[in-house]
């Protein structure tokens, strides 16, 4: 899932020239299957080998008319980069709410700010486990009690990060659930087809 705000920026390297990812000196908060922390955790080892099971959030932003907007997840993403993702997703920090994540996140990817909507809730809540084969030789996990968020707009001026988003699309909700073959080549994150098909199937 996304950077955290700490995050952005270029990637460090070893004394040695090797590269450091950006993600490696981040935490995420390590949970049982009930979503009670553990510990916190190292991101990128809770993203590597057989994975963390860790706290996290998607975040699906519609606009009034029922569509949802889809962002694509940057190139340089070390997970499912250039998948479309359903609208963010993001860890919260030790002690940081969904809520607060969320707002947070939507402002620095999307530049979208509470002004612009007033019922941010969570609706739902989810394990899963996938793993992702990389063509550049940096596989990972995600293994995430995902918690989702939904939001509506009531101004959808965006100013979005091209660190973070690639690309941007509304889309009738319901069409894309109802025909997934249709939509196959925006390749979606696994997150967030977990999270659409709990909400309307």
């Amino acid at each position: 899932m996304s950077t955290n705000s700490s995050g952005t920026g270029s990637a460090e390297t070893t004394a040695d020239g090797a590269e450091v990812h950006k993600n490696a000196r981040q935490n995420v908060v390590a949970v049982d299957e009930n979503d009670e922390k553990r510990e916190v955790v190292n991101r990128l080892t809770a993203h590597t080998g057989d994975g963390i099971r860790h706290r996290a959030f998607t975040a699906l932003v519609f606009d009034h008319q029922g569509r949802i907007l889809l962002g694509q997840r940057a190139p340089t993403k070390r997970l499912w980069d250039t998948h479309w993702d359903g609208t963010v997703a993001s860890h919260p920090e030790d002690g940081q709410s969904q809520e607060d994540a969320t707002r947070q996140r939507l402002e620095e990817e999307l530049g979208i700010t509470p002004d612009q909507y007033s019922d941010l809730r969570v609706t739902d809540k989810f394990e899963y486990k996938r793993y992702y084969p990389s063509v550049s030789g940096a596989d990972g996990v995600e293994w995430e009690v995902c918690s989702v968020l939904k939001v509506t707009l009531d101004d959808v001026s965006l100013d979005p990060d091209e660190d973070e988003i690639a690309g941007l699309l509304w889309v009738d909700y319901e069409h894309l659930h109802d025909h997934p073959d249709w939509y196959r080549q925006l390749r979606l994150c696994p997150w967030f087809e977990i999270a659409m098909r709990r909400d309307l199937d």
